[in-house]
């Protein structure tokens, strides 16, 4: 493809709450952690991960509340991304507690809020003039609101020739919603970038590789994050390639899946191929776990907005 044009992502903007405890979680009284509020979601990381490793022009459709939109407009302008956030009347910002253990593994509790209150009425296909790639949080297909906006950003997509990535989100929420209407909600994109567990619950095969094979006979390129093992892609019923993580200290994990589908849709918009732009996400993903919170700050220099 052309290196040429805008990286669109419709998705999720987040209020986060991380929370770092070095010890367990000790019921009915005290744990002491370094607690932080960041700018966060989904779409929104991943926005962010795509401007910060050479993608020209990004831009992020998402619905926010009235709370906070000055605020995480702001972080996202700061971040090279063009923010186009519709402000809910009625519900707050999304938002997101993140427990982070020892371990650098974490555990969510979400308040959806207006990330799910994508309209139809908030989209229209002349967001996208000049667009290159359209990228989906798979966050709007938990709710009717936003899964019916995202089925109009596909059939638009479609229709001006636009390839669709999509990336599942969330195994818990894929749980509730079950596998076959996820799969029938996202037909018709060109690329499906699950983590290991969302593409063990989307085929029910225990490995990835042959998850990624499965899930490329019905989405033309799969691209399976496994954590600190890298990434597996597949195409055409076959896995096509396998790449490795560089090493990293993780101290936090959230957004590191978000980085690695930043780094990638990057690459592919400046017309890499999927190995090459596998490997700039494996490296955005080694990078993002050495920091708190889902997005690059502090890694270029550039500090969070305070809240």
């Amino acid at each position: 493809m052309s290196g040429s044009g805008a990286l669109l992502v419709v998705g999720d903007v987040v209020t986060d709450i991380v929370a770092r405890h070095r010890t367990p979680l000790a019921p009915a009284t005290d744990t002491a952690a370094e607690i932080r509020t960041l700018p966060g979601g989904a779409g929104a990381n991943v926005a962010c991960w795509a401007a910060r490793s050479g993608c020209p022009d990004v831009r992020i459709l998402a619905r926010v509340g009235t709370d906070s939109a000055s605020w995480h407009d702001l972080a996202l302008r700061r971040a090279g991304v063009r923010p186009m956030l519709v402000p809910d009347p009625e519900a707050p910002t999304a938002s997101v507690i993140a427990l982070v253990g020892a371990d650098a593994e974490r555990t969510f509790l979400t308040d959806s809020g207006a990330a799910l209150r994508l309209a139809p009425d908030d989209w229209t296909p002349e967001l996208l003039a000049g667009v290159a790639r359209v990228h989906l949080s798979g966050y709007l297909f938990f709710a009717a609101p936003s899964r019916a906006t995202a089925a109009r950003v596909l059939r638009d997509a479609a229709a001006a020739g636009l390839p669709v990535s999509v990336d599942p989100a969330s195994a818990g929420f894929l749980a509730d919603l079950g596998a076959a209407p996820f799969l029938e909600a996202v037909d018709g994109a060109e690329c499906l970038l699950p983590n290991a567990d969302e593409a063990r619950f989307l085929t029910g095969l225990p490995d990835p590789g042959e998850a990624a094979a499965a899930l490329s006979r019905r989405f033309p390129l799969v691209a399976v994050t496994l954590g600190a093992e890298g990434a597996v892609l597949a195409a055409d019923g076959r896995v096509t390639a396998r790449v490795t993580a560089p090493p990293a200290r993780p101290v936090d994990s959230t957004g590191a899946g978000d980085a690695f589908t930043g780094a990638f849709l990057a690459a592919r918009v400046t017309g890499a191929d999927p190995v090459l732009a596998a490997e700039s996400g494996c490296r955005a993903g080694a990078l993002a776990v050495t920091g708190v919170g889902g997005r690059p700050w502090g890694r270029h220099g550039q500090g969070p907005v305070t809240p």
